[in-house]
């Protein structure tokens, strides 16, 4: 009877042990890894991007804003959508500010929205939301972004920008969830 208490809980441990270990390796070796800093239309760095890519193709993005200060108008308290651009280009001076991003990143040609059951495009992602202290976190993965090329390699010929608008993201709407204007914006880099 022991022998068979001790080959189950072999035959139990083992592979969630190998799956933990396989799960941390991932996390701990990313196959790349890029970033952005985030800055308002007067060109003041309020935010940063980290994205890095399993071996397996998920995308994780973490987003860090802080926009604090009377002179920080550009992100009140609330949600704000946030998505990625086709361009990598963030011209706060375009009119209007940030056009320079070009139309959201859609290689695929898809509907925008999260909520859209033909959607949703490769640029679409949860809103940011923005607390009363100015600051605001947003941590998800994506399978519709790649760091390491294929058909919606983020790293294309003109590459691709970060940029947050001034109202939240219906999901829905076309083409970009009724978000509103621009109002901050990073161009993506690789870091390694």
């Amino acid at each position: 009877m022991r022998f068979i208490v001790k080959a189950l809980t072999l035959v139990i441990a083992v592979p969630l042990a190998f799956s933990a270990c396989s799960k941390s390796f991932l996390t701990a070796h990313p196959v790349a890894i890029a970033g952005a800093t985030l800055s308002d239309s007067e060109g003041r760095a309020i935010g940063t991007a980290r994205l890095w890519q399993e071996a397996g193709g998920l995308v994780h993005v973490d987003v860090d804003v802080t926009c604090t200060g009377v002179s920080c108008t550009a992100l009140p308290p609330g949600e704000h959508g946030i998505h990625f651009h086709s361009v990598g280009s963030c011209v706060a001076a375009s009119s209007p500010a940030f056009s320079s991003a070009g139309a959201h990143f859609n290689p695929l040609a898809k509907p925008h929205g999260l909520s859209n059951s033909a959607g949703p495009h490769a640029g679409d992602i949860q809103n940011l939301t923005i607390g009363v202290d100015g600051r605001g976190t947003l941590r998800i993965t994506t399978d519709r972004i790649s760091l390491v090329g294929g058909a919606a390699d983020v790293f294309d010929a003109d590459g691709t920008a970060l940029v947050v608008h001034a109202a939240p993201d219906d999901q829905m709407s076309q083409p970009s969830g009724n978000s509103g204007a621009r109002v901050a914006c990073g161009v993506l880099k690789t870091v390694q």
